[in-house]
């Protein structure tokens, strides 16, 4: 029986016993070491003395022979200001920027007179309904409600006109702005503390994987990665001499990606920018700029800030996989180079229980993210599927440039601008890649290079690849250790195991790859 019909199965049998009509089960605990298993319940009413005992022979039939049950009833009638409590934690931690727009007098919360649960309601002001209406808000705070308390619960929104001095510019988040055909997402700044002197406390910061086009006033946020002082030489406008400057050039990271910047100091706040080191948390004010065939981001203000507490990035929503193939379609493939060399005994149940699409990619550059500036193209997709611990199918394609390639890539790689001509457009090309991944982890060779271009990619047409991925760089470096390999290159590992390929093809670095994959989980008996 699956897990949910257990569940419900349990619930309606319970349900039966007085008091109990409305309980929901909120949890269960496991004690191995004891073989029991404890059912946390929650009802509305007075339940009879012997409920807990009712409970507990219900519940055996939903029990191993081994195992025998507990059961803890609480009862548990929210009020309105318990309501509104947890209404206002749960769309903090949940929703921060929506959450910035609601007071606690703005949370309205009614217990239901007849029945269990509630009917709540958000006075929202004018302009900004949009937050709560179009993100599935309300649909998840009833969610949640139900697993805290008994009952049905419905929301609603209320526009509301708001005095004058309640609009302050500065607390409103920015305007949606268009970055790969996905609305900009931002988060709270919290902990904010000047360094150069902001002319106002910047409020929210944009999310840096959302950070793309030119834009005059951009504000991001995240952890120093990297900062250095460097000296530039600049002619005086009036004398015509070369004076000495200062510049910094950092890196910051927010957990969706990480965004290159330059800073002027001031003279004031030289000694102050100083002392930033690796690690601590800045908030930069500035402009995204064309430059040098580029982007460039150059941060007018630094100072000290940090995301929410517990900040955990908001998933975009995509579209759905493609119902089928239109442009890519996948090949069957026999690896018969390895038929035979293991029997079924040999692969571990990792291999054979998952589907992974072990893929390469060649590019017009080594720049996987817009915020260090212009994103290079795809120009070849390769990939392959392992299922049930084989090599099955196959997925590759060229993919169309409107620039010529550079030649430092026609010479690595082989590829053409001919070779291009007629190829599909990326646009076309993810839809059937998106297919192809479905249900599978992502693996690659240095993956999170490969991983970037795709995501990037996808995310920009609609499609979100969030798969887990696997790298065989990382697992040959924990493996191979102490086997005599001078370095850990998909090259390397291959002449390791023997393998010949053409090098820098994307279909051939991704067959290699997935053989090196196979190896390496039979020698690790278990995904990392």
């Amino acid at each position: 029986m699956e897990r949910t019909e257990a569940t419900e199965g349990y619930l309606n049998d319970i349900r039966a016993i007085a008091g109990m009509e409305n309980a929901i089960l909120t949890g269960i605990a496991v004690h191995r070491r004891e073989m029991t298993a404890e059912f946390f319940l929650v009802t509305d009413k007075t339940y009879a003395p012997d409920a807990a005992k009712r409970a507990e022979r219900a519940a055996v039939k939903y029990l191993p022979p081994s195992f025998s049950p507990k059961v803890r009833i609480e009862k548990r009638v929210p009020d309105a200001k318990m309501l509104r409590e947890r209404i206002g934690a749960f769309m903090k931690s949940r929703f921060p920027a929506a959450s910035a727009f609601l007071r606690e007098e703005d949370i309205e919360a009614e217990p239901l007179r007849e029945g269990s649960g509630a009917h709540f309601c958000f006075d929202v002001p004018s302009g900004e309904q949009s937050l709560f209406t179009s993100g599935k808000i309300l649909d998840e705070v009833s969610a949640y409600l139900q697993t805290v308390y008994c009952g049905s619960f419905y929301g609603d929104v209320r526009i509301v006109e708001r005095e004058r001095e309640d609009f302050d510019p500065d607390e409103l988040p920015p305007e949606e702005e268009e970055y790969g055909g996905n609305a900009a997402r931002v988060f709270p700044v919290t902990e904010f503390r000047r360094l150069d002197g902001a002319d106002s406390v910047p409020k929210y910061a944009t999310y840096i994987a959302d950070v793309s086009g030119e834009s005059d006033d951009l504000t991001v946020c995240g952890a120093i990665s990297y900062i250095q002082e460097r000296e530039y030489t600049k002619k005086n406008e009036k004398t015509g001499e070369e004076v000495q400057k200062l510049r910094y050039s950092l890196t910051i990271s927010d957990g969706t990606g990480s965004l290159r910047a330059t800073y002027f100091p001031k003279k004031a706040t030289l000694d102050k920018v100083r002392a930033l080191q690796q690690g601590d948390w800045v908030v930069l004010s500035g402009a995204n700029e064309s430059y040098g065939g580029g982007i460039s981001y150059t941060a007018k203000r630094i100072n000290y800030g940090r995301p929410p507490e517990g900040f955990v990035p908001e998933a975009r929503k995509g579209k759905p996989v493609p119902k089928a193939y239109h442009t890519v379609f996948p090949e069957p493939y026999a690896d018969y180079t390895q038929a035979g060399l293991f029997d079924e005994a040999d692969k571990p149940a990792a291999l054979k229980e998952n589907a992974f699409v072990v893929f390469d990619l060649e590019t017009t550059g080594l720049n996987n993210q817009p915020a260090m500036g212009r994103m290079d193209r795809i120009i070849e997709i390769g990939a392959v599927k392992i299922s049930g611990g084989e090599i099955s199918e196959k997925f590759s394609t060229f993919v169309a440039c409107p620039t010529r390639l550079p030649p430092e890539i026609v010479s690595l790689t082989g590829i053409r601008d001919e070779d291009l001509v007629g190829a599909p457009t990326i646009e076309k090309v993810i839809p059937d890649f998106f297919r192809f991944c479905d249900g599978c982890f992502l693996v690659g060779h240095n993956v999170q290079f490969d991983y970037r271009f795709i995501r990037y990619y996808g995310e920009e047409n609609g499609y979100m690849f969030d798969q887990k991925q696997f790298d065989t760089l990382t697992l040959a470096q924990e493996l191979l250790r102490g086997e005599g390999l001078s370095n850990y290159k998909l090259n390397t590992v291959a002449d390791h195991y023997g393998f010949t390929f053409n090098h820098h093809r994307a279909f051939d670095d991704a067959l290699t790859t997935a053989k090196i994959f196979i190896e390496l989980i039979r020698k690790r008996r278990a995904l990392p």
